[in-house]
């Protein structure tokens, strides 16, 4: 469970680049296909919009209205097509492109104060000196700290155009001294990778987050540095990861597969079949490979494990996938919104379809997880395999000659089932309410200074009962009423998800993982599986 916290759980930041994912587009979305058409006259759709436009008897949004109704149309075909207005698709075009416009921080919002909780390395705020701790006092000579700060003004406030220049007044956690500090606005690099270390002697960990356009070459990265600690197997962590640009599933199987092997292919009623093949430019062809996934990894997430299941390539591990099989390609229109259509399906080196299936509808297909969870298949691999998708005589076999399954994601060869026993109420309470997070600012950065490394913090570093005392004790600040029981069902998690926390706060995402992962069963099971 400590892992699984630490992932629904993990400590809210705000982060001034907002990320969704989930939505599968295809490379071609890239360009960006302009659709700067008017409706015919006879469109039915239009005439109505412009009857209520001139006649109808308040005002109306004629936009907002407007995209309810092509989300509407879409939505009746299947879940994935979707109207994206414009600041959403704006946001999901800049997670997946690798970078975006910004002074390059995280932040909380504490006592109606903006602390940094996270610097990015080669931004505006890295290269001026800003650490995480810092508080921003003032903002181009302004009193910014308790003027009843939120979420919406601060983005406002920091967001604005490449090259322009904001000056902060920054109090530094180590002194009680103010400084001034001129930011200018630039593109700040982000890693879709979230960590990557060695999670045993010879056996490396690197887990994606999402398949961004730097993907590929992030791991290409991770994995080198890897080799050169001993690096001889992997374990390659998609859990949770929703989905990216197609190219980029396709150039990270590359990297495991032998010349001439068929990765995925993509056919629909109005797209010819393409096939994608790999290269001989992989720099992980022969090691050992697990590859984590769990019912929140889907879209390139599922290509990926899919292909290397099909080729009998990596040992898969963890919990059925999502089950989402269709290409998406993004048609911007002249106003910044956009449409993702679904123009293919996607079948994996064997043929099999993985897309679930949505005949019930939208709101059944959402609650596909929940429902499996109910019918007990996140907690035993029986249960998954008395699904009636599972039951039907399957085509489908592996190189080796292993049956795998259509209709329904991923199935993996070593199931691990989720540990739901120390989620409660009052851990959600404690990450909702970002208190892991405020009680390292208020309490533990003097502790986080003895340490001279991630490794250090780690390995030597350890919550206590008196820690864990004195963290709920800061906490009843804020949660009025702790539930005992809940308390004691929650102890272990609520002692990792604080050393987790605090780990990142000082030294990132990596060192989050790398703490939150020490006793992470499924990683247990796949360093057992490449061994």
């Amino acid at each position: 469970m400590k892992r699984a916290a630490g992932i629904i759980f993990r400590t809210m930041v705000l982060v001034l680049l907002g990320i969704t994912i989930g939505i599968f587009i295809s490379n071609r979305s890239l360009m960006n296909q302009s659709l700067g058409f008017s409706l015919e006259e006879n469109d039915k759709i239009s005439k109505v919009l412009s009857l209520v436009k001139q006649n109808y008897v308040d005002s109306v949004n004629v936009d907002s209205v407007e995209g309810a109704t092509v989300n509407t149309m879409l939505q009746n075909l299947d879940p994935h097509s979707l109207y994206l207005p414009e600041q959403k698709a704006t946001t999901i075009n800049e997670g997946l492109a690798g970078g975006f416009t910004g002074i390059g921080l995280e932040y909380q919002l504490l006592r109606d104060t903006l602390v940094i909780t996270q610097i990015y390395p080669g931004g505006p705020a890295a290269n001026a000196g800003l650490i995480t701790g810092d508080k921003i006092i003032n903002v181009n000579n302004k009193r910014f700290s308790g003027t009843h700060l939120t979420v919406q003004r601060v983005n406002k406030t920091l967001r604005g155009e490449k090259n322009s220049a904001l000056l902060v007044a920054v109090l530094n956690p180590n002194s009680a001294t103010i400084k001034q500090y001129t930011l200018k606005r630039g593109y700040v690099s982000t890693s879709s990778l979230d960590a990557s270390y060695m999670a045993a002697p010879d056996v490396g960990y690197i887990k994606i987050s999402k398949f961004a356009l730097t993907t590929d070459a992030d791991f290409r990265e991770a994995l080198s540095k890897l080799k050169t600690k001993g690096m001889q197997k992997l374990v390659l962590d998609l859990r949770e990861n929703g989905g990216g640009y197609l190219n980029t599933a396709t150039a990270l199987a590359d990297e495991f597969l032998k010349k001439g092997k068929l990765i995925v292919y993509t056919q629909g009623i109005h797209e010819e079949r393409r096939d994608y093949f790999a290269t001989d430019s992989g720099t992980f062809q022969d090691g050992k490979l697990a590859v984590l996934i769990d019912e929140y990894s889907a879209s390139a997430s599922e290509i990926l494990a899919g292909a290397l299941q099909d080729l009998d390539r990596a040992v898969i591990v963890g919990r059925r996938s999502f089950g989402k099989g269709l290409v998406q390609q993004q048609f911007a229109f002249n106003d910044g919104s956009a449409v993702n259509l679904t123009i293919a399906r996607y079948y994996t080196p064997s043929g099999r379809s993985i897309q679930k299936s949505y005949k019930a509808g939208i709101d059944s297909y959402h609650n596909e997880i929940t429902e499996r969870m109910r019918k007990g298949e996140l907690f035993s691999a029986q249960s998954n395999l008395n699904d009636s998708i599972f039951k039907k005589p399957s085509p489908y076999h592996t190189l080796s000659g292993r049956k795998v399954f259509s209709g329904g994601g991923i199935m993996p060869d070593i199931f691990v089932p989720a540990d739901t026993t120390q989620n409660t109420y009052l851990l959600q309470q404690l990450s909702d309410q970002q208190l892991f997070t405020a009680y390292t600012i208020d309490k533990l950065q003097p502790q986080l200074n003895k340490f001279n490394s991630a490794e250090a913090f780690i390995k030597q570093y350890s919550v206590n009962d008196d820690d864990l005392d004195k963290f709920i004790m800061y906490a009843s600040q804020t949660i009025k009423e702790i539930n005992s029981q809940e308390l004691l069902i929650s102890k272990p998690t609520i002692k990792s998800m604080l050393k987790a926390s605090a780990a990142r706060f000082k030294w990132g995402d990596n060192a989050y993982f790398e703490a939150i992962n020490s006793d992470d069963n499924t990683l247990v099971k796949a360093i057992e599986a490449v061994k």
